[in-house]
């Protein structure tokens, strides 16, 4: 049972929290082990299961997406809407550094291609396009620093990217409970809505900050 009316008002279990959120079981695992630190809601015990209030979860979920929202980089919205633009504006347009850290979902979605003499293919985009996978994303999906940013060299390409935290993540889930590692690229890649290869390299990276070994 995954959602139930008590004494009035809409609880849910856990199943029900997966369900009601989008996430997967090992994140809603994750976000209630580590409820003092997400602000996840505490349960209660009903008929010897747990339970959550449904408002509460909502509360939480909206939090929760927007403080990952918070973390994107801001978009550039000047322009034609029809103008058609090449990676290297489209990485600017996003506010990324460089026209490498386009995500996955924009470089599939490209409105006009051309193959090279060499062979690679160049992608082109109207700007529409881009502003609507940039109102598509959430903290998970964006990489890259903002332009003008300055620090420390990063250690590692995605030192600096909101979606590392959900790779740590992950990992520590399945060394909390001795979980074979193989097999985590094709759950992250799912979580996050990236290529197989990208997530592979988020948990790479993630295996890197934790001091760990590679997966």
């Amino acid at each position: 049972m995954a959602r139930r009316t008590i004494g009035g008002r809409t609880a849910l279990d856990r199943a029900g929290v997966v369900a009601h959120t989008g996430s997967a079981y090992s994140t809603v695992n994750h976000w209630h082990r580590h409820r003092a630190r997400f602000g996840f809601p505490d349960g209660f015990t009903h008929d010897g299961t747990e339970w959550f209030w449904l408002a509460d979860i909502e509360a939480f979920h909206a939090a929760h997406q927007a403080a990952k929202r918070a973390e994107l980089t801001k978009v550039d919205r000047r322009g034609h809407p029809d103008d058609l633009v090449g990676s290297g504006t489209a990485a600017k347009i996003l506010g990324y550094g460089s026209y490498r850290n386009l995500p996955d979902t924009l470089l599939d979605r490209a409105d006009r291609t051309e193959e090279l003499s060499d062979g690679r293919i160049r992608r082109r985009w109207f700007r529409r396009t881009v502003w609507a996978v940039a109102d598509a994303r959430t903290g998970r999906q964006s990489t890259g620093r903002t332009p003008g940013t300055t620090g420390a060299r990063k250690s590692h390409p995605y030192a600096d990217d909101p979606r590392l935290s959900a790779a740590v993540e992950l990992l520590s889930e399945a060394d909390a409970t001795g979980r074979d590692r193989r097999g985590l690229g094709i759950e992250l890649a799912r979580q996050l809505g990236v290529a197989q290869r990208t997530a592979q390299r988020l948990l790479a990276a993630a295996s890197t900050t934790t001091g760990e070994a590679q997966p």
